[in-house]
């Protein structure tokens, strides 16, 4: 795994070396090949759609297209799909700077989590740039629930706050016997979310497959990249992690993060939030200047918090 401390690196990062794989997309099903390439200072993180004559799209918030179950970007009409994976590993992993080339629409699913692609980090190794890294510090709290504008959905509420590291807060309510309550809390980092998140796969119940499907959804999800949870049990095999479900759910919070276009200095708290409030968050935090500053500071070491599960009585709250 790569054992990087945020606080050993006060520069930009790129990769060293190209590097690719393939796969298929697990809402088209379409073979896609995807190639890591670097890229200099103050790039950031940018898809080129090769088979589109290299059209750029950044990964950043104002180019979200559409959140229903994946998050998708799109600019000028030119559409990119499931990117959140592959984004939690680049922006846990200190890549500040990559140009990502597809040849088609949807990100490679690969297992359904980020282990693949933080494998691909490790082939293609970390270089340091010239430039200094610019943080985004959250200054004051910031809290979106999904009843704000309906008068409902109170249950749904996500909030970042002031913090001196990175840190997640991730809550999740499923009535199945295999899910239930589950709370994961980490500091993020390389080391972190390499062994604690990454490995954690995508998930969904068989019930929903047909209705998914008619919808043109997951037509490439399978057993071998997705855990298929039936009404009382799971069809595929073992769990990675006990709370592999909530783990999960915290990897795509971190995906949706890295749309904010910086490394963040912030605590993000999610209560059963999906990908439209994480990135309802970033665009409403971006949008009001008052509540961050960009600085250079490195933040100061911290040791790591284990992801764990926490009792179902456990009261979600936000630690600075």
């Amino acid at each position: 795994m790569l054992r990087f401390q945020w606080s050993s690196m006060p520069f930009q990062t790129t990769i060293e070396r190209s590097v690719e794989t393939q796969g298929i997309g697990l809402h088209t099903a379409a073979r896609s090949r995807l190639c890591l390439l670097p890229a200099p200072p103050d790039t950031g993180i940018v898809f080129r759609r090769v088979d589109l004559d290299n059209f750029e799209i950044e990964a950043h918030v104002r180019n979200v297209a559409r959140v229903s179950y994946a998050t998708s970007l799109m600019k000028k009409g030119v559409l990119l799909s499931t990117t959140e994976h592959l984004l939690a590993a680049l922006y846990s992993c200190g890549v500040d700077n990559v140009y990502i080339e597809l040849d088609a629409l949807e990100v490679p699913i690969l297992d359904g989590s980020s282990q693949p692609f933080v494998r691909l980090l490790q082939e293609a190794g970390l270089r340091k740039l010239r430039h200094r890294r610019r943080y985004l510090k959250v200054l004051r709290p910031l809290e979106v629930s999904e009843g704000d504008t309906s008068g409902s959905g109170q249950d749904r509420r996500i909030g970042i706050y002031p913090s001196d590291d990175f840190r997640v807060r991730c809550f999740i309510d499923f009535a199945h016997p295999m899910v239930g309550r589950q709370e994961v809390e980490l500091q993020v980092n390389r080391e972190t979310f390499s062994h604690l998140l990454a490995p954690a796969r995508t998930f969904g119940f068989l019930d929903d497959v047909e209705r998914l499907r008619s919808n043109g959804l997951i037509r490439g999800g399978s057993l071998e990249n997705a855990i298929v949870l039936t009404r009382d049990g799971i069809m595929n095999g073992e769990l990675r992690f006990p709370d592999e479900f909530g783990r999960h759910k915290a990897l795509d919070l971190i995906g949706d993060l890295a749309l904010v276009g910086r490394p963040l200095l912030a605590s993000v708290v999610a209560h059963k939030a999906g990908h439209a409030l994480h990135t309802q968050l970033v665009t409403r935090l971006l949008a009001d200047p008052s509540l961050w500053t960009e600085t250079s500071v490195e933040p100061e070491p911290a040791p790591a918090r284990a992801a764990a599960a926490v009792p179902a009585s456990a009261t979600l709250h936000a630690s600075d």
